[in-house]
């Protein structure tokens, strides 16, 4: 089966109306961020919680039904695969068809005495043996909506060539070159289409400041532009954005991380990236126009995994902790009225009413040391999907950083 008869059948088969996870975007966000998150989280008392259960399926809490779909893909029931004795895990977590496609485990490697890359190792899901398998050939994957297809670039960033990867068979079914080096792959809400960013560096360099014990992303980034393919074809243009008066000095020109990758919004319309000051977003047209705000996108949080929901109601949003030690806040996408969802980080839309979510234990005092579970709008009830992340900062030892796909 070639990759254009994958395409096809992916397309065929995925709803329509479902949104992908933007890949890797928790491992975008600025270290001032974290910091800020560290203060506003209330900690409780100690005594960390154990866990003892093993890998279980249960209802989801909604719906008995199962999702039945054609055999090749993500077959993925209508309940909770969880797997809370494993971190990171072994073997599949799906819920209601939103499915943990893969994981990525960061690194920081060492190049120079004042320089270095912030590299990731994936493992990602083989649809037969429902078990994931480490895939170290690539720096960047992105997985299209219904789990068949990922796009991949190889370890030297940026990259020359994007490729479209079999998820079954583990093997790169085509190659798409590109005259622009790329650094970051995303998939449109209904999977036929990528976005790739490109730069002129590698956006996961990392950098030592004369006096400074820390590595770190520098303040400028080399982000050139971006394309719109046709995932069928292959085809499409290349958008340049300029990057007004940018410099050495974080208080001068375009404030923007190194990697600010883009994505396409629902309709297909527009492009937007992240931006670390108010209000937080640009939004382009697909020649490179600024553009206004999308109806439905003005609370839209770039930081934050889940984003807008499947239907496009609801937009996740930031910490909360007020009803709960550790929450969030869900926005209306028309009206901006808030809600408060349990979960210390909004990662991906099950359907329209519930999300997956990192949180911490019940009785844990530190933010790092969290899992992902199952949280729902209008319910103080968690179900545990995974085991716990160690340690004690945002990239250390024991990090793993979850890559979902959507029906």
């Amino acid at each position: 089966m070639n990759v254009d008869d994958i395409v096809r059948d992916a397309l065929r088969e995925q709803a329509a109306e479902q949104a992908p996870a933007a890949a890797g975007f928790a491992d975008r966000v600025l270290t001032v961020r974290r910091r800020r998150r560290t203060r506003r989280i209330a900690l409780g008392a100690a005594a960390a919680v154990a866990v003892i259960a093993v890998g279980v399926t249960v209802p989801l809490m909604d719906s008995g039904k199962d999702d039945v779909r054609p055999s090749g893909g993500i077959v993925a029931p209508k309940k909770v695969e969880s797997r809370p004795d494993q971190s990171p895990p072994r073997d599949r977590i799906s819920v209601g068809g939103t499915t943990l496609a893969g994981y990525s485990v960061p690194k920081k490697v060492r190049k120079s005495a004042d320089s270095a890359v912030y590299e990731r190792t994936y493992y990602l899901l083989n649809p037969k043996t429902g078990r994931y398998d480490k895939a170290a050939d690539w720096s960047w994957v992105a997985v299209a909506p219904g789990g068949k297809t990922a796009a991949v670039l190889e370890r030297a960033l940026p990259a020359s060539r994007i490729g479209l990867l079999d998820l079954t068979t583990g093997k790169v079914e085509r190659w798409i070159d590109v005259d622009h080096g790329v650094g970051g792959l995303t998939f449109s809400r209904d999977g036929r289409k990528l976005v790739a960013t490109t730069y002129s560096a590698n956006p996961d360099r990392l950098i030592k400041a004369q006096g400074n014990v820390e590595w770190m992303p520098p303040w400028t980034s080399s982000r050139t532009g971006f394309y719109v393919l046709d995932l069928a074809s292959g085809d499409g243009a290349w958008t340049e954005i300029k990057l007004a008066g940018d410099s050495d000095d974080p208080l001068g020109g375009t404030m923007l991380n190194s990697r600010q990758d883009f994505s396409l919004t629902d309709d297909g319309r527009h492009v937007w990236e992240g931006r670390p000051t108010e209000p937080g977003y640009v939004f382009y047209d697909l020649t490179g126009k600024e553009v206004p705000v999308p109806a439905g996108y003005t609370y839209l949080d770039w930081s934050v995994d889940a984003g807008r929901s499947p239907d496009g109601k609801l937009v996740a949003g930031g910490f909360a902790g007020k009803k709960w030690k550790t929450s969030s806040y869900v926005f209306d996408a028309r009206t901006g009225k808030k809600t408060e969802v349990r979960g210390q980080q909004l990662i991906a839309w099950v359907g329209n009413e519930q999300l997956i979510a990192w949180d911490m234990g019940e009785n844990d005092k530190n933010e790092h040391h969290n899992r992902l579970v199952l949280v729902t709008l209008g319910s103080d009830k968690e179900i545990p999907l995974s085991g716990f992340r160690r340690g004690d900062t945002p990239d250390g030892a024991g990090r793993w950083e979850p890559l979902f796909a959507q029906p």
